[in-house]
């Protein structure tokens, strides 16, 4: 059977040189996995930014699992839902980006990249296109969050993906404090098991 293949989807006005997505690139080097994991670079556009990571999909030459952090989360769950087999990790997910996002019209800045772009209504339209309120397989899916998200509230994410499994950790931040100590858990995943270590409490990060 061929090895499972890993594809970051980052956040909002990230990219794959933020936090996690090196970490785990790191961790999967070193245990001599590099060539099974993928962080594409994603467009600001919520339509290309998934036809990107659908050109990732088609391309893997094994099972894949989508690793979608905040608004990535929102892009891995529409793949799954129009990929049949794909799976996800689902990292302090936005639920809603198009109504968060309203107050982020106009004028924006990446952090990672310094790309200069306008975020429009025309955006907010093509993040509606892609919501997904109802899941045909909750089992695809396994969401990990943390309480003290400064940006997002928890709790949407844990009514939407109610059915699948949760590790819901008290404390963090909307980065995901300590997200090394899940990287073991996400590729159990991709392999096909749950091997969640129990949610310790954690401090809720300074802003």
């Amino acid at each position: 059977m061929s090895e499972p293949v890993l594809i970051y989807a980052h956040g909002f006005n990230s990219s794959p040189q933020s936090w996690k997505a090196r970490q785990l690139e790191a961790w999967m080097d070193a245990q001599g996995l590099s060539e099974q994991i993928r962080v594409p670079a994603l467009s600001h556009w919520p339509q290309e930014a998934v036809d990107q990571l659908q050109a990732e999909i088609d391309r893997a030459a094994g099972p894949v699992t989508l690793i979608g952090s905040s608004l990535g989360g929102y892009y891995s769950t529409w793949l799954v839902e129009q990929n049949p087999g794909v799976r996800a990790v689902l990292i302090n997910p936005a639920v809603y980006p198009y109504r968060l996002l309203e107050s982020w019209l106009g004028e924006n800045t990446n952090l990672y990249t310094a790309e200069h772009y306008e975020l429009t209504e025309e955006h907010l339209r093509q993040l509606k296109a892609l919501d997904c309120p109802t899941l045909q397989d909750p089992s695809q899916y396994l969401l990990l969050v943390q309480t003290a998200d400064e940006t997002l509230d928890y709790r949407e994410a844990v009514d939407r993906f109610a059915g699948s499994v949760q590790f819901v950790q008290p404390g963090g931040s909307h980065g995901f404090e300590q997200f090394e100590a899940l990287m073991p858990a996400v590729k159990a995943f991709a392999e096909g098991r749950i091997e969640l270590p129990d949610p310790i409490p954690l401090p809720v990060a300074s802003l």
